[in-house]
Order: structure tokens, then C-alpha cells, then sequence
């Protein structure tokens, strides 16, 4: 199967989170998910939903980790939340650790990516957030890998038919 794409508008907040909510409960370890866009173009809020999508218990807050880099959240699967906001080159990169998350055990999903897209592995789903108005999202999902296109390919009617 390999390449998935679709295009999708979220209305809210609420709408962002669910869309993320249902990703995250058909994830498997390993997956990379790189995520960009504006600032406050909701990337964040999809991380709250993905989490939740992970089971990772309500007692944890899910921020952007800026100033942390990295914040791990326990679920179903380990989450790894990575902003690279601040990051400028591959050896920052290799100092916290990023390329042993991607051979680990979790899911990672990485706020501003596209600074180090060559370094990442093409088999990932990227995630164009743009801003459409106050409330509006426009999320544009790629699948570059065999693995990522067809869990992306299994997950779009299930997403498509709830938003």
C-alpha cells in the first residue's frame, strides 16, 4: 500500500483533540509523527488528544516541552513529546537523546520538525497544521512509509467519518 495522504478541517478545539484522540488508539510502537506549523496553530492540542488516544492517565498534564525538549508520558504505549522549537543543529539533537527515541519501544510525535526533516526516517506522518480563523484547523496528513501509509490508510474513514 506505502503513501497516504488526506486533508482534513477541524471546527474546534474539541474537534482537534478527537481527531487526535482516534489517531492515537490505532497507533503502534515506533511510530514517528513530525508536526509543524505555525505557532498556536494547534499542535499542542493534538498532543492532549493523541495522549488521551494512548491512555496516558488524566493526572498528567500535556504541555509543549520548549524549555524541557522531551516530556514522556506512560499509556498504552510510551509518548514521547518533542518541540525542536529551540533546537538548531544535529548535535543538539544528538545530546538529548532524540535518535535512541526512534529505535525505542514508544510513539514520538515531534512539534516543529520540519528543522531536521532530512534526519528523520521517511517511513513517519507528517502533520501540516495551518490556521484557518480563531477556532479553524486545517491539518494536512502525509504518509511517506509502508508502515505509516497503511496505518494512516486504515485510520482516515474512521477519522473522516467522526469529524
Amino acid at each position: 500500500m506505502g503513501e497516504a495522504h488526506f486533508r482534513i478541517t477541524t471546527r474546534s478545539v474539541e474537534e482537534t483533540q478527537a481527531l487526535a484522540r482516534r489517531m492515537g488508539t490505532g497507533i503502534h510502537f515506533g511510530c514517528l509523527m513530525a508536526l509543524n506549523g505555525d505557532l498556536g496553530s494547534g499542535k499542542t492540542t493534538f498532543m492532549q488528544g493523541l495522549a488521551k488516544g494512548l491512555d496516558v492517565p488524566d493526572t498528567y498534564v500535556v504541555t509543549s516541552p520548549t524549555f524541557t525538549l522531551i516530556n514522556e508520558y506512560p499509556g498504552r504505549l510510551p509518548l514521547f513529546h518533542v518541540d525542536l522549537y529551540r533546537i538548531s543543529d544535529i548535535e543538539e539533537l544528538e545530546n538529548i537523546g532524540f535518535f535512541e527515541l526512534l529505535s525505542g519501544d514508544g510513539v514520538v510525535a515531534v512539534e516543529w520538525a520540519d528543522r531536521v526533516a532530512r534526519e528523520l526516517p521517511d517511513d513517519r506522518i507528517d502533520i501540516q497544521f495551518e490556521v484557518i480563523d480563531d477556532v479553524r484547523r486545517s491539518l494536512d496528513v502525509r504518509a511517506g512509509g509502508q508502515t505509516t501509509g497503511d496505518l494512516v490508510k486504515r485510520l482516515q474513514p474512521v477519522i473522516e467519518r467522526k469529524i
